[in-house]
Formats: structure tokens, C-alpha cells, sequence
């Protein structure tokens, strides 16, 4: 039977600094300054790499591989019958940001089918783990901007310009932030996040010269007249922000696990936090999950195996374990693919 790995750590190499606050949480050690991001529970690899960014369980083996030769046990029979491959639905990292990241935008599923041969767009998301007084997020325009205006100040490189305009939305920890995709948005120096999101690493960077990037290699490989489209210029109002942001308390037990994201994230992934009240346990449905645990310890009990996890553990739990209980004093994160899934791939999205 196909039961729950523990997978080992899988830092990247990236274009920006920082990497200290993942290295604390899983209680490992970076190997230079550019490692802001761990990819958990990975099937997809970088953009125009191979390997990079593909997860192995601590015994080498990679998640890919695993999923691939039985996509049933790992992401049900359903969609084994559908798609007989390695996606799951969904990618889990912790991104720890030692300065601030560009401005940039993702494109939405329909443009991704049209330009890049891919189902998937990158909507996204972030819960908020820990943060610098004062520090920041910027998420979409404030008002309405011209597309010919916003094409000369990434061509002048005037990220300045581009901050002005858009909503800056302090932050602290437990906030739970939807990042649709075609939405500018950039994150302030010193903002610890896991992110959750579509399964791909397609990135239309706007603001490419604070990082260690260039201009080609931030337009997806089909020039920017043709990227550019999939960059949102019309505003996003409070109206809208506020419903893309919810403020969660990561130090409450709860009776059941709780969603951590807005409720406009569900067709696309959904996390949920899970902390047990003393004497109680849990319960999470079957599915493709991956599980950071952030601290204390507990056991996942399904019904024939029981795993013993601890602070700083990453699992990736297949469809096959079934539904499953933490029982236990952890406080852990369950991120997985959003509801429907893989229907949901071909139905139109908001």
C-alpha cells in the first residue's frame, strides 16, 4: 500500500536573496545567500530546467517518479483515468524573502493554454508566517493604467513608478492573501510566506533589474508584446482587495482543520491549518496533500498506517492512505489541489 513519505529538503537557488527563516523552520542549513525558496511536495520542476525544483522523499527517490508509476494511489482513480501523468493538481513552497521581489505577474490558465501549451495559469496565494515590522505586500493597481504608459517604465526599469500605483497591503503573521493571476504584485524584504499555487513557474517580470535576471529571461520566452497581455492595467478597488485577504490566528487550536485562505482560492488549491484541541484529533479527507508541520509533533492515523511527524517535517500524503486523522500536539499546514480537481482544469475561472 502506498502510504505518506517524508521528503527531504529542497532549497533553490534563485534569482533574489534570502533563505534564513526556511532553514530555522525545517532545521536545515543554506548553502549560499540566493536560496529564498523551497519548493515542498514538487512534480514540476524551474522554468527550462530538468531537475530543479523536483522534491525526492528522504530516500532519494523522486516525487515525480513516484507519482507517475502509480497516479492512482497517489491522486486517485479518477484522475489516473484522465491523465496518466505526475501532476498533482498543485505546488506547496515556503519563500522567505531577504529583499524585496520585483514587480511581476503570472498569466491566468486561458492565455497558458493559448501561448505555453499548459492547463494551468499561476494563481496564487500566501499565508503569512512571520514578517518585519512595517514590511509589505503590493497587490494590483490602484487605479486604471495605461498599457503603453506601463510598457515604457518596464522598458526604463522605473520600479518606483510601478509601487505608486499599486495597493500596498501591510502584513503580519496568519494573514492569508489570493494573488490571481494577470494581478501585479511584489513582496517587501523580510515577509515569510508559504505559497500556494497552480503547478507551473511561469513569471512575467516587470521589474527584473534589483534580481540577478535579464530582460529575456523575464517575458516567458515569447517576447513581451505577446506577454504583456497577460498583465492585468485595470484597477483592483478595495471592494475587491479586501476579498482577497483573510487574517487567520496560527496560535488557536481549532476543532476542525481550518481554511487559512479566502474562499476564491478553493477552485484552485485550498490549505487548511490543523492544530487539535488537547484530547482531540483532526480529520482530513482523501487526496493528494502536502503537510508542513510548524511545530510540536503528532501522528497521522489513517486506516492502516499511523506516521509519526515532528516541527519542521514535510510530507507528501497520497489519495491511497484515505482519509486521515492528526492526533497530536502539532500545529502543521495541509495544502492540496482545489476542489473538482482535475475537472475544474477545463472549466472557465473567475
Amino acid at each position: 500500500m502506498v502510504k505518506p513519505v517524508v521528503l527531504a529538503p529542497n532549497l533553490i537557488d534563485h534569482f533574489y536573496r534570502g533563505g534564513e527563516r526556511i532553514a530555522e523552520l525545517r532545521g536545515i542549513r543554506t548553502t549560499s545567500a540566493r536560496q529564498p525558496e523551497e519548493w515542498l511536495g514538487a512534480t514540476v520542476s524551474r522554468a527550462d530546467e530538468e531537475m530543479i525544483g523536483l522534491s525526492r522523499a528522504e530516500s532519494g527517490e523522486l516525487l515525480r517518479d513516484l507519482v507517475s508509476a502509480d497516479p492512482a494511489s497517489w491522486t486517485g482513480p479518477e484522475h489516473a483515468a484522465a491523465r496518466n501523468d505526475a501532476d498533482v493538481g498543485v505546488l506547496v513552497k515556503l519563500l522567505d524573502a531577504g529583499q524585496r521581489l520585483p514587480v511581476h505577474a503570472h498569466p491566468d490558465r486561458s492565455f497558458a493554454r493559448s501561448h505555453l501549451d499548459c492547463p494551468y495559469g499561476k494563481t496564487e496565494s500566501w499565508l503569512v508566517l512571520g514578517s518585519e515590522p512595517g514590511a509589505a505586500v503590493h497587490l494590483g493597481w490602484k487605479t486604471d493604467i495605461d498599457g503603453e504608459e506601463l510598457a515604457s517604465r518596464r522598458d526604463s526599469q522605473d520600479g518606483d513608478w510601478m509601487l505608486g500605483h499599486m495597493n500596498r497591503v501591510e502584513v503580519s503573521p496568519g494573514m492569508g492573501i489570493l494573488v490571481p493571476a494577470g494581478t501585479v504584485h511584489a513582496i517587501d524584504a523580510g515577509v515569510f510566506v508559504v505559497e500556494v499555487q497552480e503547478p507551473t513557474d511561469f513569471s512575467i517580470v516587470l521589474e527584473w533589474s534589483i534580481t540577478t535576471s535579464t530582460r529575456e529571461e523575464s517575458h516567458l520566452g515569447i517576447g513581451f508584446d505577446v506577454a504583456m497581455h497577460a498583465v492585468s492595467t485595470m484597477a483592483l478597488p478595495h471592494s475587491r482587495l479586501d476579498r482577497l485577504v483573510v487574517r487567520n490566528d496560527l496560535a488557536v487550536r481549532h476543532s476542525e482543520a481550518k481554511s487559512v485562505l479566502p474562499v476564491d482560492a478553493d477552485p484552485f488549491f485550498t490549505l487548511h491549518h490543523v492544530a487539535p484541541m488537547p484530547g482531540s484529533t483532526q480529520r482530513i479527507g482523501s487526496g493528494f496533500a502536502v503537510v508542513l508541520v510548524l511545530s510540536g509533533n503528532a501522528t497521522l492515523v489513517g486506516a492502516h498506517e499511523r506516521i509519526h511527524v515532528s516541527s519542521g517535517q514535510v510530507l507528501a500524503v497520497p489519495h491511497a492512505f484515505g482519509g486521515w486523522e492528526v492526533d497530536g500536539d502539532a500545529s502543521a499546514l495541509v495544502g492540496a489541489p482545489g476542489f473538482g480537481w482535475p475537472a475544474s482544469l477545463g472549466q472557465k475561472q473567475r
